[in-house]
């Protein structure tokens, strides 16, 4: 007679193998890898311990705890990631929203001046869509355009506003940076999560990013500074007089873009470190 395993016995044996595979956090990836194919929260897991499994659950579990073991990120595998208020589909189309990116959503709202709420805003290289939904998310008023130069980007973005309720509430634009986008100017923000990774950085990235992550999403030219001092200089005609430019950026790029933006005649260029005290997201006022 075969084994019978329960839910335990995965979680555990899943864990020893995810570890050995070099898995950070590998009994939390079991966990969330075990729950998705039972079809219930990650917490609920705990109380269905002693559960027995059949074949069809079983076969489920081996297919994804396998994916995940091949460094495959956790949430393509699950389908879903969470971003400020809202439930994303994610997949290979984009990048997987990061918690920085979160932060960069708080700062733009944050720095947003007086104006009954009706803002113009503009995100460059949505992805999944994620900065563009959130600000719509949390300003009912304001007018949000979400541009990307990848087709299937900005498919997933358009399939995300669908699944959050705000396909009314975002216009989506193909366009490389502003080659294409025919909206005038007269934003009161401009926000971007552009491509800024080195190829030094690129070469000694987790599997996860290097090996699943769209490439073009990641790795800029001229040290990574290429997209950024584009979009710096393509948003200062499109900004309003006092709009703000909010951009994540590589580590090392703060001084550069400090100089750059006061080349072009932004009235300021501020720094802001993230969470973790890193200089990660540049504000830069018409």
């Amino acid at each position: 007679m075969a084994e019978m395993l329960t839910v335990l016995d995965v979680v555990q044996r899943s864990s020893v193998f995810l570890e050995g595979k070099g898995v950070e956090s590998p009994r939390l990836n079991a966990e969330w890898l075990i729950a998705s194919s039972l079809g219930i929260d990650r917490m609920k897991l705990y109380m269905q311990f002693d559960r027995p499994l059949n074949e069809n659950e079983l076969t489920d579990m081996r297919s994804k705890v396998a994916r995940r073991a091949k460094r495959e990120p956790l949430q393509y595998i699950l389908g879903t990631a969470p971003f400020h208020e809202l439930e994303l589909k994610v997949d290979a189309r984009a990048l997987i929203p990061r918690p920085e990116t979160e932060q960069l959503v708080e700062l733009a709202i944050d720095s947003l001046g007086e104006n009954d709420g009706a803002y113009r805003i503009l995100d460059l290289g949505t992805g999944t869509g994620a900065i563009a939904l959130a600000l719509a998310f949390a300003l009912p008023r304001a007018e949000v355009f979400a541009l990307d130069a990848s087709k299937e980007a900005l498919e997933l973005a358009q399939e995300n506003a669908i699944g959050c309720g705000l396909q009314n509430r975002v216009t989506f634009v193909l366009s490389d940076w502003f080659t294409d986008l025919e909206e005038p100017g007269d934003f009161d923000m401009i926000v971007s999560n552009p491509p800024y990774l080195t190829d030094e950085e690129m070469g000694t990235a987790e599997p996860e990013v290097r090996d699943f992550e769209p490439l073009s999403a990641l790795r800029a030219d001229r040290d990574g500074l290429a997209d950024l001092e584009t979009i710096m200089e393509g948003a200062f005609a499109r900004l309003k007089e006092g709009g703000v430019l909010w951009l994540e950026t590589g580590i090392a790029h703060r001084e550069s873009l400090e100089s750059f933006g006061a080349r072009i005649g932004y009235h300021d260029v501020i720094g802001t470190d993230d969470w973790s005290g890193r200089p990660r997201f540049v504000k830069a006022i018409r």
